[in-house]
């Protein structure tokens, strides 16, 4: 029987149409989009403005505005380093506000800022895994540079009030970055409306390669000129130099083409199969609780506590399931989540979770197999645990 695969938050299958659409550029129009002399190169340099051009329709950008890059993390590296070059930036504006269950990506950014001399501001989200504009405004202080807030939180699902955080950070005149890679593709996103100035977002987490990604930086009102933190080529306006990954450029805006088509369906079917799951799960087996917000996540995001079982314990018991334990950029980690532990869970429930992430080629009866799967095999552990609890 195959392996069913609910891990679509840690990355996702390549769509078939994506592939299709990035052949051409492994093959026969290989040019480098930099060379304007001939017309492999033409054709190459077609290919990614036909692609920032989808890229920013999905996120009401104008295509300018758009950065190639090879995925969020070093999307969010240049949006938040670029705003504090070494040097450049005044001691009155090294303030920076952000959230203690951000991605790595972020925290490990701004830490490193802290280091050579920023002031940080972690805030503390609801029980939910929520930040509330409230919170973001009282944070601001006329040091404030920017505001990193993300839009989705990849364990939990979590969504945050971007719009409202968005314009408390304007009427402060703060910059408002986020980090939308779980939340491009799957929920709707519109800079201008929601008051971003930077964003990040990673092909892989919506049926585009790994190794692909982009920034949104604004052009206007304000314009944001982030420094690059690398040199070379002045590829991307300089802001991000080297050449130009056509193929993996290609795919993506097929990506953002296809999730901007089908959005709003495919949003109402993960919902669906999500809840299908949560509702199978939690009707069999008692001391099940749901994490997060259910008014305000993912369509296809489901984390489960389970009483009385060690999560890897689960999933080591059940490899024809993929699922997690949390994000796949902390797996390994012997201690607790620290997303969990940041919206109070205590350490026998964190160790106890397991994350769920439905997606595109999911089907009804893998979510009715799985969650047969899983409904078997913590019944087992328990039955396991309690035994050797004597």
């Amino acid at each position: 029987m195959n392996a069913i695969y609910l891990d679509h938050n840690a990355t996702t299958p390549v769509d078939p149409r994506v592939l299709e659409a990035m052949l051409p550029y492994l093959r026969e129009r290989f040019g480098n989009a930099s060379s304007k002399s001939h017309s492999f190169g033409w054709a190459g340099n077609e290919a990614v403005e036909a692609a920032r051009a989808h890229v920013a329709l999905l996120l009401g950008a104008r295509p300018r505005e758009i950065v190639f890059t090879s995925g969020a993390t070093e999307a969010n590296n240049i949006a938040i380093l670029g705003l504090f070059p070494p040097g450049g930036q005044p001691p009155e504006k090294s303030h920076i506000v952000t959230e203690a269950i951000e991605h790595h990506a972020v925290l490990d950014t701004v830490h490193e800022l802290e280091r050579r001399g920023a002031r940080v501001t972690l805030l503390r989200p609801d029980a939910r895994g929520r930040i509330s504009a409230a919170d973001v405004k009282a944070a601001i202080t006329p040091a404030t540079r920017v505001v990193s807030i993300m839009a989705a939180q990849n364990e939990l699902g979590t969504v945050n009030p971007i719009a409202e955080i968005g314009k408390v950070c304007h009427e402060a005149g703060v910059l408002f970055h986020t980090d939308a890679a779980q939340a491009a593709g799957k929920i709707p996103l519109d800079v201008e409306k929601m008051g971003i100035d930077l964003l990040a977002l990673s092909g892989h987490k919506f049926y585009a390669p790994k190794g692909i990604g982009a920034l949104y930086v604004r052009g206007r009102t304000p314009r944001v000129d982030p420094s690059p933190i690398q040199f070379g080529g002045g590829q991307e306006r300089g802001i991000r130099p080297g050449t130009l990954n056509v193929p993996g450029i290609a795919g993506l805006g097929e990506a953002c083409r296809i999730a901007r088509e089908d959005l709003a369906s495919e949003s109402l079917r993960l919902a669906a199969i999500r809840d299908r799951l949560e509702l199978r799960i939690t009707r069999s087996l008692p001391g099940v609780s749901v994490n997060g917000d259910p008014a305000h996540r993912l369509p296809g995001t489901s984390s489960l506590s389970f009483e009385g079982v060690d999560a890897t314990s689960v999933i080591v018991s059940m490899p024809d399931v993929a699922i997690s334990t949390g994000s796949a950029c902390t797996t390994g980690n012997a201690e607790p989540s620290y997303v969990l532990r940041g919206i109070g869970l205590p350490d026998r429930l964190a160790n106890a979770t397991l994350r769920f992430s439905v997606g595109r080629f999911t089907t009804e009866e893998e979510v009715d197999r799985a969650a047969g799967r899983v409904i078997e095999t913590v019944e087992q552990v328990r039955s396991r645990m309690a035994v050797a609890r004597g």
